[in-house]
């Protein structure tokens, strides 16, 4: 019998309806369109508006147009892992959440939580539970709603994030397609620089922690700069030179999309054409761990079954990693009806 490998077998992705354009955050704090786009690249991101609004909306609808596009039935999905960093509670689980809303009962469901590198991180977990052989559909949802945890009164911080989730399924086969390899890191030297201090157990809600704002995102940019330029380029380098690929042999690089800049880095560091790296932060932002699956989705007619793809992220932690994907189908034969 041959190994058994992991593939994704569809993608979908659900973004708000809501644009909030630089113009608009320059009239919120003391900043503007060019500052924003000459130093990370972003035009505009995805806001997910209204009352009891969590990030499990976003994965109800994505998930759904999963199904419809595979042709899958609720019934047959076995597990649901939620990436995210901004869960609609801390418990129950989002996971949890988007399986009821989908009809989904025949599931174990979890969230887990990796930052911005979620979604690679899921892909080595979910990988792992099918290749158990207990489990045949597998759905990963990653993605976040980041304008929850958003200081819009911090001119460093609130350009940078926006709203989005993408689900993909994953299933056995024994072709040669799916994930190939992976490198997973994480160092604790990532604590202080980036984080949200309050409403955890060491720092539970009260007046004085929200009056302080540390209910959201505060970063040291120039640390994490450093950091994350160096681990994303070194580690996609990394699984290149461990699978004997050359910047030839890559069909598509999909880093993470923080910054330009770092983007900038990892292509010139990896020495792959610009023309195949999957770049979308102008328009969406950084969407933590949905900023990966967003631009499978948005690429997905371009796929081609075979394509060789790293996927690499850098998040709070910290944590990063790559992946060498392997992708699983011609996505121009699939309809693509994003939400």
């Amino acid at each position: 019998m041959k190994d058994i490998r992991v593939a994704i077998t569809g993608i979908s992705a659900s973004v708000p309806d809501y644009v909030l354009t630089n113009d608009e955050i320059s009239r919120m704090v003391d900043t503007s369109d060019e500052w924003i786009t000459t130093r990370v690249g972003i035009k505009e991101r995805r806001i997910l508006k209204g009352k009891a609004q969590g990030v499990s909306v976003l994965g109800t609808r994505a998930v759904k147009d999963l199904l419809k596009k595979t042709g899958t039935k609720s019934e047959e999905i076995d597990a649901v892992v939620f990436a995210t960093t901004t869960p609609d509670h801390f418990f129950p689980s989002s996971a949890s959440i988007v399986a009821e809303e989908n009809g989904i009962k025949n599931a174990f469901c979890f969230d887990m939580e990796a930052a911005c590198s979620g979604f690679i991180f899921g892909l080595e977990v979910c990988d792992g539970l099918i290749r158990t052989g207990r489990y045949k559909k597998v759905i990963l949802v990653a993605g976040d709603k980041m304008s929850s945890v958003t200081n819009y009164t911090d001119r460093n911080t609130c350009p940078l994030f926006g709203d989005a989730v993408g689900a993909v399924l994953m299933e056995p086969t024994e072709e040669e397609i799916g994930v190939m390899d992976a490198i997973l890191h994480t160092d604790g030297v990532g604590y202080a620089p980036l984080q949200m201090k309050a409403g955890g157990s060491k720092y539970p809600a009260t007046h004085e922690t929200v009056e302080k704002n540390e209910h959201t995102v505060h970063q040291d940019g120039k640390t994490v700069f450093k950091y994350a330029v160096t681990n994303m380029a070194d580690v996609s380098a990394q699984i290149m030179q461990n699978n004997g690929l050359t910047k030839d042999d890559v069909d598509w690089l999909v880093p993470h999309q923080a910054n330009l800049r770092i983007i900038d880095a990892t292509v010139e560091r990896t020495g792959i054409s610009y023309e195949k790296v999957m770049v979308n932060i102008q328009k969406y932002g950084n969407t933590s761990a949905g900023t990966i699956p967003l631009c499978l989705w948005e690429w997905e007619p371009k796929l081609k079954k075979g394509d060789n793809i790293i996927l690499t992220a850098f998040g709070a932690g910290f944590t990063w990693g790559a992946v060498y994907l392997k992708w699983g189908y011609d996505g121009d034969k699939v309809q693509n009806e994003k939400s």
